[in-house]
């Protein structure tokens, strides 16, 4: 239970609801769009995993997909209810990525696993959230998973805020690799490339894109949110053109695999 607590006295304490409207954080929201729609058709039905405040669900709710919705803490799931406007087809239960038993197998086009990536710190519940997420998607669907990146939290949090020299952290940083490890405690687990191919090997999919949801963007966080609609515009049709660019990826700090059931 001590990883669920954790999660939840976190989200009870942080505005996740507001985190991809504000404009560096819609980089990340409109760079998952942008691939999701490249796999949807019409009449498929979606399963996001880890919905949050249902900022994905919605969205393609409201653009007349069937969408059902897991999420684990209960405060994400009543600003989900508030978020639901009327005619939208979406359903959401309360329920953790690790074990989807009441859901079946082979039922879903899309599957989203957006967040719950992020706060799982064993081998076992990874395997086991990732497991579920493609034994509820179809033969030929597509799940798209998030991750957060290792290397991007050594620059801004080891080195940036000084962390590399705090007592409390030594035990979670390799002193050779600088890879870096988690606990319900810290919140978010992190990846490297390394990390998901090894999570991934055994399972029968196929990778069709490894992107970097938001690159940069973190570093230049002030300037992104500054800058006017027409720049805006242009920042992400540059973002989109090098966001699969494999000697950049590495510096973002969120991570979208993509890949399909076999």
């Amino acid at each position: 239970m001590e990883r669920i607590e954790a999660i939840n006295a976190y989200y009870e304490s942080y505005d996740e609801d507001h985190r991809l409207t504000v404009r560096h954080g819609m980089v990340e929201f409109l760079t998952t769009v942008h691939y999701i729609e490249r796999y949807l058709k019409p009449g498929m039905r979606i399963l996001e995993i880890g919905a949050g405040t249902g900022r994905y669900s919605h969205h393609f709710a409201r653009q007349g997909y069937e969408v059902d919705a897991v999420e684990l803490t209960e405060c994400n799931i009543e600003v989900f209810g508030k978020n639901t406007e009327p005619g939208e087809s979406v359903t959401i239960q309360q329920g953790d990525a690790v074990d989807l038993c009441n859901i079946p197998s082979d039922r879903y086009d899309i599957t989203l696993l957006l967040g719950p990536m992020y706060h799982l710190y064993t081998v076992e519940d990874k395997r086991a959230a990732m497991s579920e997420a493609i034994r509820v998607t179809k033969k030929g669907g597509v799940v798209f998973a998030a991750y957060c990146n290792c290397d991007a939290t050594v620059y801004q949090f080891c080195f940036g805020k000084g962390a590399i020299n705090l007592e409390q952290y030594q035990p979670l940083i390799d002193p050779e690799t600088f890879a870096l490890s988690s606990t319900p405690r810290e919140i978010f687990a992190l990846y490297r490339k390394e990390d998901i191919d090894r999570l991934m090997a055994g399972f029968e999919v196929t990778r069709l894109h490894y992107v970097g949801t938001d690159m940069l963007t973190r570093f230049i966080t002030e300037t992104v949110d500054e800058m006017d609609d027409e720049t805006f515009a242009k920042y992400m049709k540059y973002h989109i053109f090098i966001c699969e660019r494999p000697d950049m990826v590495g510096a973002t700090n969120h991570i979208l695999d993509i890949f399909r059931k076999e």
